[in-house]
């Protein structure tokens, strides 16, 4: 297997799932976006307990060392775009509309801790010959979050400089991605696009691989979820 160098992060999807971490089809249920600066994944993990085993004279006979657990991964999104659409797939608050009918804000209400998203990050690769496939006309680095919750936007400043939008949220397993909605994989050596090979287990919490599809290009407004995965859903 190739070891790329993981160069600058690109391109970020959000896609709306639903209360049980499955994709839902629409026209309003994905975004894509270039305008970020940086997405932070903190692991959230739980120490196991140590179990000692002491004789009556004080010396230690055995030790195991605490299985941890991996609760989770703890999501910290800093994006320049103040897109009400992305901002709804993210955090389920309101879409505030014109007088057309076009989105032209959103309101911050109550956290609907129900709602969710998906997130999709490509990365540059560099430092090795990873387009393996003849097709190929690049590389990155896909990681996919099928299921992460609780989103809220944090504290905003507005002021003479640049403002960034800070998003945190937390990803949870179990959820229904499957192998998701999207071609992000190739299925064959001529780079035949298509979904992933496999699905994300019940027990994941993230997918990272490399892949030769090239990213999604950014939208400024919702892109629908639709294609063989929603007739079979």
């Amino acid at each position: 297997m190739p070891a790329p160098l993981i160069s600058n992060a690109a391109t970020v999807r959000v896609t709306r799932v639903d209360g049980c971490g499955r994709p839902v089809c629409g026209d309003d249920s994905s975004y894509v976006t270039e305008c970020f600066a940086s997405v932070q994944l903190a692991a959230n993990v739980e120490d196991g307990e140590d179990i000692t085993f002491k004789a009556a004279n004080g010396r230690q006979c055995g030790f195991k060392k605490g299985c941890p657990t991996l609760n989770g991964y703890d999501l910290t999104f800093t994006f320049f775009q103040a897109s009400p659409e992305l901002i709804e797939l993210m955090t389920g608050s309101p879409v505030y509309f014109g007088y057309d009918g076009k989105p032209i804000g959103f309101d911050s209400c109550s956290i609907p801790c129900k709602s969710g998203f998906a997130m999709e990050v490509w990365t540059d690769v560099l430092g090795e010959d990873v387009c393996e496939d003849e097709a190929a006309e690049g590389a990155w680095l896909l990681f996919t979050l099928p299921w992460v919750t609780n989103g809220i936007i944090g504290d905003l400043e507005l002021a003479g400089e640049a403002v960034n939008l800070e998003l945190t949220g937390s990803t949870r397993a179990g959820g229904k991605w499957g192998t998701g909605p999207y071609d992000v994989q190739a299925q064959d050596a001529a780079g035949t696009p298509g979904p992933m090979l496999t699905p994300i287990g019940s027990s994941c919490h993230r997918r990272t691989f490399i892949t030769s599809i090239e990213p999604p290009e950014p939208s400024s407004t919702y892109i629908p979820v639709m294609g063989d995965f929603c007739k079979a859903s």
